[in-house]
């Protein structure tokens, strides 16, 4: 399957649903992304699920890898952090974590300044500030996905509209293999350690 292609390999599971991509980093063959609804069972077939994107024996041909880091569920998250983090420490490999809300600003090509919010039962939501880049080039993160009581709170902090930050799994994965790609072409070293899962419900996070 590898041919001489160097492989970019992309794993998303913020939400129940876990997102692979696979993109020749030449660009000579068409992106593969797929997405399994695994819930709770991520833990047990996160292996078998990428193993049918890029089997384990053509991982040494991989060039570089990719991962969401969230916000999203703990375990999910952490899980593809934890095999993105092995495989780039194992086959010494530039790793790009990125959060999952800015994966979702890319894909909604804001118009301005814009809250992204999750909102969560009982706890208030989780909400972070986007805007388009200088030039229009990309999205930048103004303010960081952290808890905050409720939109109130948002609006005190910026009067930018409010947007849910809903995942779409397979179009965020294309946005997480382009920035990706974005990287690799720009010599970007990436280094694995300083990628980590986002957790801004940690009591840590919302003192």
């Amino acid at each position: 399957m590898t041919g001489s292609c160097r492989w970019l390999l992309a794993l998303h599971s913020s939400t129940a649903e876990l997102g692979v991509g696979l993109r020749c980093l030449d660009g000579s063959l068409p992106d593969r992304i797929a997405s399994f609804a695994l819930g709770r069972a991520l833990s047990n077939q996160l292996l078998s699920c990428v193993e049918e994107v890029l089997p384990a024996e053509d991982w040494p041909a991989l060039g570089r890898l990719a991962v969401a880091t969230g916000p999203g569920g703990f375990t999910g998250t952490r899980l593809t952090v934890v095999l993105a983090r092995t495989l780039a420490q194992q086959l010494q490999l530039p790793l790009d974590g990125v959060g999952s809300f800015l994966l979702v600003a890319r894909r909604l090509a804001l118009p301005g300044p814009t809250w992204l919010v999750q909102e969560l039962p009982r706890r208030g939501l989780v909400a972070g500030l986007y805007a388009p880049a200088a030039g229009g080039a990309g999205v930048v993160e103004l303010r960081q996905p952290r808890l905050y009581p409720d939109s109130a709170a948002l609006a005190a902090l910026d009067p930018a509209p409010q947007r849910p930050a809903a995942v779409a799994v397979a179009e965020d994965v294309g946005e997480l293999l382009a920035l990706a790609h974005q990287a690799h072409r720009a010599g970007r070293v990436s280094p694995w350690q300083p990628v980590l899962p986002t957790y801004p419900t940690s009591p840590v996070g919302a003192s």
